[in-house]
């Protein structure tokens, strides 16, 4: 071990996209902020890798749309500060039997938060997009906004604008001990720190690095398949086409959504996932693939079949992806119930990344002692029983 000593404002440890999105707020504070990773950069062994994921406004929580309002204004200074596209308006299209709880929902929630949408009956969506079929009752909510990010262009833009802005990005350095107190000292494989505050973003490795500090929060790591499937015709679900991104709703066919977005990343083929996967351990990433995972993709394939007839039911790629899940599917960004100024950020359930622009800032401004910009009931660690002061 280094005896060298780096004195720092903070250390987020987790370079995704979390990570990144706080290291980036704090640079921008001008604090002295160091942003750890310990895979080599970049590297596709989390949740932040890929090509894309889609951005929307449509959620059943008001919190998640009034959040996204602001994280659209952060994508698009980004996007102004780096020069380059992050982000591709699409619609995004929903899905569900017209009965459908949760499509009444996220409607409600649209047209409370005068998000711009159009309900689609049957007839009208056979009209607008005639290379979907439907179940019968099947109608669609289709959001403007809803869309495209970049993700892999995302991350090594927030990493240029980190450094530009003075912060430091060290990867290839895992932590190996973290001591707690004023000032909290970190370790790493190649040398020590200390900082005013610490922040932990490193989603299924969490409990690894909380375990020691007294804690464990009720994560779960799925190994998630990302499938991408052959277009009977080139381009019939491309951008081109201005075909959306899409989301299936409907329960009745499958435990959990279906989600999907338009052609592009691989010339020809489309991104089609099960938004659900099977238990993982992250240092086993890439172990042979379960008998569930093979139950996925054939879920996957009737609903292509049944729904999108001009692509091939077989898939000509599979990447992995890992979800860390929480027990109610909302993230954790709270400080550690003992050492306040250790903060953390898990468990954001497959569908972080389009947030990660405001939960940078909340991150950012819990470790600045800052009040939150943001009611941060939903996301208390305290909302699950069992993490009281008995485990510290």
């Amino acid at each position: 071990m280094a005896a060298q000593k780096v004195l720092c404002d903070a250390i987020v440890i987790g370079a995704g996209i979390q990570g990144c999105f706080t290291a980036y707020h704090l640079a921008k504070h001008k604090k002295k902020v160091i942003l750890l990773e310990q895979f080599f950069l970049p590297h596709s062994r989390g949740s932040s890798h890929g090509q894309s994921r889609i951005i929307r406004r449509a959620y059943l929580e008001d919190f998640y749309t009034q959040m996204m309002d602001e994280c659209y204004q952060i994508w698009g200074q980004l996007e102004h500060e780096a020069e380059t596209q992050l982000h591709r308006q699409t619609g995004l299209l929903m899905l569900g039997m017209k009965e459908n709880s949760e499509l009444k929902t996220i409607q409600a929630t649209l047209s409370r938060h005068r998000v711009e949408h159009q309900y689609l009956s049957a007839e009208e969506l056979k009209q607008r997009f005639p290379n979907v079929q439907l179940a019968r009752g099947e109608v669609g909510l289709l959001e403007k906004s809803g869309g495209v990010l970049y993700a892999d262009r995302a991350l090594r833009a927030l990493q240029d604008a980190i450094r530009r802005l003075g912060g430091q990005v060290h990867d290839g350095e895992k932590v190996m001990e973290i001591k707690p107190g004023l000032p909290v000292m970190v370790k790493s494989t190649s040398r020590s720190y200390q900082a005013k505050s610490l922040i932990i973003t490193v989603g299924p490795w969490t409990n690894r690095l909380l375990r020691p500090l007294g804690i464990e929060l009720p994560l779960q790591t799925l190994r998630i398949n990302v499938c991408y499937w052959p277009e009977k015709v080139p381009g019939s679900y491309g951008m081109s086409q201005a075909f959306p991104c899409f989301l299936g709703l409907d329960l009745s066919l499958t435990p959990h959504h279906i989600y999907g977005l338009p052609s592009g990343e691989y010339p020809g083929l489309m991104k089609v996932c099960y938004h659900h996967g099977n238990n993982a351990d992250p240092e086993e990433r890439d172990c042979p693939e379960a008998f569930s995972d093979i139950q996925d993709v054939q879920i996957l394939s009737r609903f292509i079949r049944d729904h999108l007839p001009d692509l091939e039911p077989k898939p000509a790629i599979l990447e992995h992806c890992l979800y860390t899940n929480t027990p109610d599917g909302h993230c954790i960004l709270d400080r550690h119930p003992k050492y306040d100024n250790i903060v953390i950020g898990a468990g954001f359930s497959g569908h972080g990344f389009k947030l990660a622009p405001v939960v940078g800032k909340i991150l950012c401004e819990l470790s600045m002692k800052l009040t939150p910009s943001y009611d941060l009931t939903p996301f208390r660690m305290s909302r699950f029983p069992g993490l009281g002061k008995a485990h510290l």
